[in-house]
């Protein structure tokens, strides 16, 4: 590193591929899968499988942040983008998950936009964030980058703010609006029970939640989110307007896919 009135490093290298950051708010879309088994062996499945992107999830999945590395190289490995689900929006759950090498993070449980503006903050070093500056982190590439050079890094962290209550659903314009929120996910199972229509998707209060989330993200610029784990269910939310789509996680698909490989043999049975 430089000294005194030197350059204080080198550039950061160009990535391989457009970062996910630049693809979500180009318009693209993107599908990806949840990471909720301890599993980096599962993990790499699921970025081989050619999703785009994959979350570990230390909110509600089995992996922990012992354990977050070795599931963030399987995803890398398997040409996939590593996002984590930290376990809560405190600023050292979410500089954790960005120093071990996160490519974006899904914040959950914020009710207002405040919490949210607060939370973006730690997701990008000063002056545009309040991220401890910590070079030699795998995160900033294990002191490649130099001091004078972060921008770099800060412009790739993708934010993605999770809105699965009555709180962040009628802040949701206002949190669209927030630098540094790039996608509003929706948390279906937790936002139709804060509306009182607990797991009914169809009904009009939940849908009409959909529609105006949606419509924030087009206001601002944004996109919009979504986990699904009905697979009919995906056009209707691409016509409706996601463009980040969660298709389901690998405890789900390892739990269908075992019980209809055993419906199939029973069918054979006498």
């Amino acid at each position: 590193m430089g000294h005194g009135g030197h350059h204080t490093g080198v550039q950061a290298p160009p990535l391989d591929r457009p970062t996910l950051r630049h693809r979500i708010l180009s318009g693209e879309v993107l599908l990806g899968a949840w990471a909720s088994l301890d599993s980096p062996i599962s993990a790499e499945i699921l970025a081989r499988a050619g999703f785009d992107w994959v979350v570990v999830d230390l909110e509600h999945g089995a992996a922990t942040e012992a354990s977050l590395l070795a599931h963030l190289t399987a995803i890398e490995a398997g040409g996939a983008a590593a996002i984590v689900r930290p376990q809560s929006a405190e600023r050292l759950r979410i500089g954790r998950a960005l120093d071990l090498g996160a490519e974006g993070v899904v914040v959950p449980r914020l009710d207002t936009a405040e919490q949210a503006r607060e939370a973006v903050t730690f997701l990008r070093y000063p002056p545009a964030g309040a991220r401890g500056v910590a070079l030699l982190t795998r995160g900033a590439r294990l002191g490649t980058v130099g001091h004078g050079d972060v921008a770099g890094l800060n412009e790739g962290i993708l934010g993605i703010v999770q809105v699965e209550s009555r709180g962040a659903l009628e802040a949701v314009d206002e949190i669209a609006a927030i630098d540094g929120v790039d996608v509003l996910f929706v948390g279906p199972a937790d936002l139709s029970h804060a509306l009182g229509v607990p797991g009914r998707f169809d009904d009009p209060a939940y849908q009409a939640a959909l529609r105006r989330v949606v419509e924030a993200c087009r206001r601002h610029g944004k996109a919009a989110g979504i986990l699904l784990y009905d697979h009919p269910a995906y056009a209707p939310h691409l016509e409706l307007g996601f463009t980040f789509m969660g298709l389901g996680a690998d405890v789900s698909m390892v739990a269908q896919g075992a019980r209809a490989a055993l419906a199939a043999a029973r069918s054979h049975l006498p």
